[in-house]
């Protein structure tokens, strides 16, 4: 391995790439998702995607990774396909907006634990009033990005490593406990049909389906080059197909229970009337609080409290993974100190995500100005949606050069290492009938399809 740094274990490796992924989407975004995409139709067409179209993506983007050890762009350069270095470049530019609006979230998340423990159930009936405090929840978010910077300035090693071996774990025994907790409460039940018992006329809606594979492509960290850069610190005795098949399985699972965690919390505070279920980021901000608050004033505090520090610490592990990215690109081909790439990059990211933190009822023109189908938009929202579909593309471009310009021989060699009976594998059929038909098709299809819907109000599927 080169003196980059890398991954000291097969465990810290995969426990750091599934906290990548395993963050804000899983807990915050997921729930929601399925909220908006009708239940559990979502929940179906999100796992035949994470484990169909996902997973080659992923073994793809990992084995660049290693077989370069190179950030995003610098491995397009490293294989002598400079001209497709356009894919890391697009995955930089994702990583960074997306963390420029994640951290405001997470700011709220870490904002609300200050508020569960202070006793404040209120503060869901006045979630509009809270984001548009600049004051407060920019102070929010400023320490949430001053703690993922001091954790990437600590290397691969002794920071993110590190890092995810405590925080994992713990996530693991939060979710399952407050998932424990949930099912004891009245119209349980409900939640849980809702969730889990899938309504069939759903699964050919346009938002169902793309928003499944905005959310499989999101939770992942797929198309943003989190996981080549990650790739790039893991040792050539490692097995790619193993790793990256326990990663997809962290992060679905754990977004599964959240929902199960969640859905009947929902249902509780609907007394079970899951037709009255509303998406988007009130779901748990607007929601929760006032499910906690019937709890009574001490549990509820322990509930409250509880659930948003797991928010703000699925949150952490994925802020790190995108602030890797940048930072390693600017320590690889600029050469500079990884301390002083922290700070450049924090920066930067922090002052592009200025929009997004006043974006929410403190500026206007922020939070009203941008059209799209569904009437006027927030620059958070607007956002996401641009990084959405680039990160279809960008999984569509990556397994498109694995098939067609680097070769399926290649990546055959580099998943070898490490697995040496993959050439003669049932795993290595699929990954090519996938990288080369499946994956450049299916994604190439719905890419169309999600940006005609939404930004041209132009549904093909009626």
């Amino acid at each position: 391995m080169s003196s980059r740094g890398n991954f000291s274990s097969r465990i810290g490796f995969i426990l750091a790439a599934a906290g990548s992924a395993v963050g804000l989407g899983n807990i915050w975004k997921f729930p929601f998702e399925v909220a908006d995409g009708g239940g559990a139709a979502f929940v179906l067409i999100y796992l035949i995607f994470a484990f169909i179209l996902c997973f080659p993506v992923m073994v793809t983007e990992v084995a660049i990774g290693r077989k370069t050890e190179k950030n995003p762009i610098g491995a397009f350069n490293d294989l002598g396909f400079k001209k497709w270095n356009i894919i890391g470049k697009l995955g930089i530019l994702c990583g960074v907006l997306i963390l420029s609006f994640y951290n405001v979230v997470a700011g709220w998340a870490f904002g609300y634990f200050i508020e569960m423990i202070a006793g404040n159930f209120g503060v869901g009936k006045v979630f509009g009033s809270f984001t548009s405090d600049i004051i407060k929840v920019g102070g929010y978010a400023i320490v949430f990005m001053f703690a993922t910077a001091f954790i990437v300035s600590r290397g691969v090693s002794g920071g993110i490593e590190k890092l995810a071996k405590i925080l994992m774990p713990t996530l693991i025994i939060m979710i399952l406990s407050l998932v424990v907790y949930s099912f004891t409460l009245p119209n349980a039940l409900e939640g849980v049909k809702y969730y889990l018992v899938p309504d069939l006329s759903k699964l050919t809606n346009v938002n169902t389906i793309g928003g499944a594979l905005r959310q499989a492509f999101f939770s992942l960290s797929l198309g943003m080059g989190a996981l080549i850069t990650y790739g790039s610190y893991l040792s050539k005795s490692e097995n790619i197909i193993s790793s990256s098949a326990l990663i997809t399985l962290f992060d679905v699972g754990i977004a599964f229970i959240a929902g199960l965690m969640m859905f009947p919390l929902v249902a509780y505070n609907l007394g079970g009337e899951m037709n009255d279920v509303q998406g988007g980021a009130g779901l748990i901000f607007v929601t929760l609080p006032g499910v906690f608050e019937t709890l009574g004033s001490t549990l509820g505090v322990v509930v409250g409290g509880f659930f948003f520090l797991l928010l703000s610490f699925a949150a952490l592990t994925s802020t790190v993974s995108l602030l890797e990215v940048p930072v390693s690109y600017v320590v690889d081909e600029y050469k500079v100190r990884r301390s002083r790439a922290v700070v450049i990059m924090s920066l930067v990211i922090f002052i592009i995500g200025i929009p997004s933190l006043i974006g929410n009822g403190y500026s206007d023109f922020f939070s009203n100005a941008f059209a799209l189908p569904g009437g006027s938009s927030d620059f958070m929202t607007l956002v996401g949606y641009i990084t959405d579909v680039l990160l279809m593309f960008g999984g569509f471009l990556i397994v498109s050069f694995a098939a067609y310009v680097w070769k399926k021989e290649n990546l055959a060699i580099e998943i070898s290492q490490g697995y040496p009976g993959f050439k003669e594998s049932f795993v290595k059929k699929f990954l090519d009938f996938s990288i080369s038909y499946l994956c450049p098709v299916v994604l190439g299809v719905l890419f169309i399809i999600v940006v005609l819907n939404n930004f041209f109000g132009i549904n093909l599927l009626g």
